[in-house]
């Protein structure tokens, strides 16, 4: 059985939409065993199935708007992400999934997971939709703001990996987010950076993507800073919603638009489906010594449904030995 800790305590609508995720996944997911640490009372309220669940009681919640998330990490070991954290740390729980402030998930997987030694850095790594109807790993998504070129390859190796076993493509492409297709072109660490994947035979490397072309990427990587990945990332989300947004708007007026909208209806939901990012699942932040999953903070029980899924998928294919094997030896 692969065993998950749940942080039912963190995320916009917890602990109602995390405790429906967890049950939808118990239901759908016939290998996987869930703890939910947070508050029993209030997670009792939720949970309709208790097959293959155990509730670990917890005290304290780390809010989403923390200004300091290693402090609130340090102060708090009982609160419910530092739990569900320790928990994957003392190999009670193969992975924790958890919709709780990124930041104080990052800062407290440092801390109570531990960062694989052959990683300096870690990242947030989503992955975004295709016009093709794949997906495409964006990293980092908000890891590091700064970040040294020769740490970015160390994201490259761990993204070629979870691209293989967790998204089987075969020898997946690599692309720099840039702002010109020329080598040459963007600031010095992309210039640094280029020349890095370049002479690095051992990345498959395709050369600078303009922002442009991010839904339809000729790669199935792309990487760039935190900071540059993670606006773009967020770009995506609200441009999808309000492009809906607009949409139908303007179905709404008149009679051939209203009727153009009951036509539509079937493709119009394919077409929010394929937008909505909880249909993808949760994000893996690279580079710790144990499986730790990042949901949307705005999860509904479906989209953590799909973290979860994410989570034991790359448990069962055993990413992160492969990933330790691969930096050791640094050969891919």
């Amino acid at each position: 059985m692969i065993k998950i800790a749940i942080d039912a305590m963190g995320g916009d609508y917890a602990p109602k939409e995390q405790v429906e995720g967890a049950v939808m996944a118990i239901k759908n997911i016939e290998d996987i065993e869930l703890t939910l640490y947070g508050d029993e009372v209030e997670i009792r309220k939720y949970l309709t199935d208790e097959t293959r669940i155990t509730i670990v009681q917890s005290d304290g919640v780390i809010s989403m708007g923390e200004k300091d998330p290693i402090a609130q990490i340090r102060g708090n070991r009982k609160s419910s992400m530092a739990l569900a954290l320790s928990s994957v740390r003392s190999g009670d729980n193969s992975a924790i999934v958890s919709s709780g402030a990124t930041q104080a998930l990052i800062a407290g997987a440092h801390i109570l997971v531990g960062r694989l030694k052959q990683m300096k850095r870690t990242a947030i790594a989503p992955l975004i939709p295709r016009t093709d109807g794949g997906t495409t790993i964006l990293l980092d998504a908000g890891g590091n703001l700064e970040i040294k070129p020769e740490f970015m390859v160390q994201q490259a190796y761990f993204a070629q990996v979870y691209s293989k076993e967790v998204l089987n493509v075969e020898n997946p492409k690599l692309g720099l987010l840039n702002i010109g297709t020329e080598p040459g072109k963007g600031r010095q660490l992309d210039k640094e950076v280029f020349k890095l994947f370049t002479d690095n035979e051992k990345i498959n490397f395709i050369g600078n993507i303009e922002s442009k072309e991010i839904l339809s990427p000729p790669c199935d990587i792309l990487i760039s800073d935190g900071f540059t990945a993670n606006m773009v990332m967020k770009t995506i989300v609200g441009t999808a919603k309000g492009m809906g947004q607009m949409l139908k708007q303007e179905l709404k007026q008149g009679f051939f638009g209203k009727l153009g909208m009951l036509l539509s209806a079937r493709n119009l939901k394919r077409f929010k489906y394929r937008l909505n990012p909880e249909e993808i699942g949760g994000a893996m932040i690279y580079g710790l010594k144990g499986v730790v999953v990042k949901a949307q903070g705005s999860s509904t029980n479906v989209g953590f449904y799909n973290a979860i899924k994410v989570a034991a998928i790359i448990v069962r294919k055993d990413v992160l030995n492969k990933v330790k094997t691969i930096l050791e030896s640094d050969v891919l």
